[in-house]
């Protein structure tokens, strides 16, 4: 932008002081008079300056009561305030400064003086602009640069749980579901304000999708384990539920790639704690009640409700009703008694997802 196209409003209550400035200024800038407050912000209804010079002793509205409308109005928070004022003690000027304003100048002034003084902070002020404008540019880049990112680790995430799926093919969308199950509950809970606190600590962002990888662990289960078509030996069971300590093993050695670990800590909790049991019957470790990470306790009874809904080489799948039952019977036993009450608030949801495997 040229000085010529460079917008200036000058604001003071005396014509002879607004044509002596509209004459210094005028060859080289487009100016704006105004005698009052009043009609500089009617000025701004129509046009945006570069500079704006503010006497300060007006009637009606003075000019540190006029900068401090300005500095509060967003739109007009960034054009650049010198003071032209016939108040030349250092009290007016610190004033003035401390309103906001990038120069405070008394009256008389010299012409070129006037000159120099609003060149220069119309160079500083467009740098400044150029740089918001840069630092914009650069926050949009990061922005879709992290996007990116976060797109690239959810697609290996989800290519990692369809080559677990891929392996146990029986249970096809049991990641998938799992997730949307995991998701309504979690909706509900809140809603219900179960577990707020605890809640409030959660980046669902990372959450929900860490999820995916709950039964990551077996992809090191043997086929003829886990394709067995009928009920596993003791010893075999043995083996199918190493699947847990071994998906929190690998997940910690994804984590050791990244920075920012948010994402494998909910996975790792996931994987490691979905087969506990309220009663602490569960495994890999035994943990009991509360001892067990909320987590875990949702996904036990996401996990458990899709295994039977779900067909197994060793039975049909159940109905939704009788998979629902199931659950009620391990309230307080397999299941958290609360997450159990809120899962019969969405257990109609459950079942529609459930049936969309079978369409």
């Amino acid at each position: 932008m040229t000085p010529a196209n460079k917008k200036i409003i000058a604001i003071d209550d005396n014509i002879t002081n607004l044509t002596a400035i509209r004459n210094i200024l005028k060859s080289q800038y487009e100016v704006y008079t105004a005698t009052s407050a009043g009609k500089m912000f009617e000025l701004l209804a129509k046009i945006k300056p570069e500079m704006i010079l503010l006497d300060v002793e007006m009637p009606e509205l003075n000019g540190y009561e006029a900068a401090r409308i300005l500095k509060n109005t967003l739109e007009h928070s960034i054009i650049p305030i010198i003071f032209v004022s016939s108040k030349n003690d250092p009290v007016s000027e610190m004033e003035g400064l401390e309103l906001g304003a990038v120069d405070y100048i008394y009256k008389p002034y010299a012409a070129p003086l006037l000159l120099k003084r609003i060149e220069m902070h119309l160079s500083h002020a467009e740098m400044k602009n150029e740089l918001r404008q840069l630092n914009a540019s650069i926050q949009r880049k990061l922005v879709s640069k992290m996007s990116q990112v976060l797109e690239l680790k959810n697609a290996v995430i989800s290519i990692v749980a369809d080559m677990v799926e891929f392996r146990d093919g029986a249970t096809g969308g049991h990641v998938s579901r799992t997730e949307r199950y995991l998701q309504n509950l979690i909706n509900k809970m809140t809603e219900e304000e179960l577990y707020a606190e605890e809640v409030s600590t959660w980046d669902m962002d990372f959450l929900i999708t860490s999820a995916l990888l709950h039964d990551v662990g077996k992809i090191a289960i043997s086929d003829t384990i886990l394709l067995k078509p009928g009920k596993l030996t003791d010893d075999e069971y043995e083996i199918m539920k190493t699947h847990s300590q071994i998906g929190v093993d690998a997940i910690s050695r994804m984590e050791k790639k990244t920075e920012d670990n948010r994402f494998f800590a909910y996975a790792k909790i996931f994987a490691g704690t979905h087969h506990e049991k309220w009663d602490g019957s569960g495994y890999p470790r035994g943990l009991q009640g509360k001892d067990i990470p909320l987590e875990g306790r949702l996904m036990a009874i996401a996990d458990v409700y899709d295994a039977l809904v779900s067909p197994r080489p060793y039975k049909e799948p159940f109905s939704p009703e009788k998979a629902e039952r199931i659950i009620e019977e391990g309230r307080g036993t397999f299941f958290d008694p609360q997450l159990v009450d809120i899962f019969k608030l969405v257990s109609r949801e459950f079942a529609e997802i459930s049936r969309l495997q079978a369409d």
